[in-house]
């Protein structure tokens, strides 16, 4: 069996219990479900990214909740995803000026490389708004990890409003697909890709780099 459809083969189980918790998690005063060690551990070797990478972006977005919070109070939602040390700020305002101060703050924040801000100056979403954005980003996962000729690892995927956000490290023709995926999922009204692009060179290179071995079991 090749490393692709191996990878694949796992992806599909392991993405109905992520998505899952992914729908609660995206929500406020919600707990996220975490997979096991093993999984993880396997999802996070097939990333594109460094180890250092991953674990500086999560470390970004921890530090920007705490930040932003105290310039929004409760007058904005904002939220930052990060993905290899660029910063996606999404989420709704009162004014520009608070706009341009929470890129202040997150473009402050140890490690971040560039920030991209797509926030709207308008009243903060409803619980039903962000409960549909929940949604349609657990299906465009789905719809990845379905797909025959990308792999869904490579992609991180936000959702505010409507509007899918795709992140990752990727071909032109993986983001070129992944769009075109992400545009067929029924209630997203449009794509915007917020890619690092990288050479068929270096995704040959991810392609040839041998498998995780599956952690054992006692």
């Amino acid at each position: 069996m090749s490393k692709s459809v191996a990878l694949r083969r796992l992806q599909r189980p392991v993405a109905i219990a992520l998505l899952g918790g992914a729908l609660l998690g995206s929500l406020p005063g919600c707990v996220a479900l975490v997979a096991g060690g093993a999984v993880a551990g396997t999802m996070a070797a097939s990333d594109r990214r460094t180890f250092g990478a991953q674990t500086e972006d999560k470390a970004i977005a921890v530090k920007a909740d705490v930040r932003i919070r105290n310039v929004t109070g409760d007058a904005g939602h904002v939220n930052v995803n990060a993905f290899n040390r660029k910063a996606l700020v999404t989420g709704e305002v009162r004014d520009q000026a608070m706009k341009d101060a929470v890129e202040r703050e997150v473009k402050a924040i140890e490690g971040v490389q560039s920030v991209v801000n797509e926030l709207e100056i308008a009243g903060p979403a409803s619980y039903t708004s962000r409960s549909n954005d929940a949604l349609i980003t657990t299906k465009v996962k789905a719809s990845l990890v379905d797909a025959k000729d990308i792999s869904a690892n490579s992609f991180k995927v936000v959702t505010e409003r409507g509007v899918v956000y795709l992140m990752g490290r990727v071909t032109q023709m993986e983001a070129n697909r992944a769009s075109e995926i992400a545009r067929g999922v029924n209630g997203v009204n449009k794509v915007v890709r917020v890619f690092e692009y990288i050479s068929e060179e270096e995704y040959k290179q991810y392609q040839n780099t041998p498998a995780p071995a599956p952690a054992s079991q006692s």
